[in-house]
């Protein structure tokens, strides 16, 4: 009698926290399902030129459910960076707890950039210069990676007296990341994101040497 029980019991415990797991994949598959369509789309079309209707139709599902998701057309794209920054956060915390902050953060940005599509950084970057809404935004990326990245940094060293630094570091990397992407964009991309990286942080080091 207790063996089928004991059973029974462990199916009704694993069951209840299984649901809510499936349930959380199926929005997160669908989330990136709707943000990989409408980036598509933004790049090969134009932000202002890419409907509501053409982003629901590329990714097979409703208008009502893409509001479930996202508010407006300028919140995918925040998405999708968002996405970049929080991998830049993990590639952070991953680096040797040897490193200076100043080197986790290039090391960091330098590993990301290699992993970018040159013509999908450069085509991001019209869209955003070409809709004020959207630099607005990108903004407000910088400014809420700056915070992100400061806390990330405080957080490998464990000591709260570093903060300064922290913030100083963070602002920094992203300052680097904004005006060298700006410069690379504008000059025709002719390096990679990677050489940029590096190119940006050589100059960072030899200001103050």
């Amino acid at each position: 009698m207790r063996g089928p029980a004991k059973g029974r019991s462990s199916k009704e415990k694993t069951a209840p926290g299984a649901a809510p797991g499936l349930r959380a994949r199926k929005r997160q598959e669908t989330r990136e399902k709707l943000t990989r369509a409408a980036m598509a789309l933004f790049l090969e079309r134009g932000f202002e030129a890419t409907t509501l209707d053409d982003i629901v139709a590329a990714a097979d599902i409703s208008r009502r459910t893409f509001f479930h998701y996202f508010a407006s057309k300028e919140d995918v794209v925040f998405a999708w960076q968002e996405e970049a920054s929080a991998a830049l956060i993990a590639a952070v915390a991953a680096r040797p707890a040897g490193e200076s902050m100043l080197a986790a953060a290039e090391n960091a940005i330098i590993a990301m950039a290699g992993q970018l599509d040159p013509a999908e950084v450069v085509a991001l970057a019209r869209l955003k210069q070409d809709n004020p809404a959207l630099q607005a935004r990108d903004q407000l990326k910088y400014e809420k990676l700056e915070r992100t990245l400061a806390d990330a940094l405080l957080r490998r060293t464990g000591n709260k007296t570093d903060k300064m630094q922290a913030r100083l570091v963070a602002m920094i990397a992203t300052g680097a990341m904004r005006v060298g992407g700006e410069l690379w964009a504008a000059e025709g991309a002719r390096e990679t994101p990677e050489l940029l990286a590096r190119r940006m942080f050589a100059a960072i080091r030899a200001m103050f040497e």
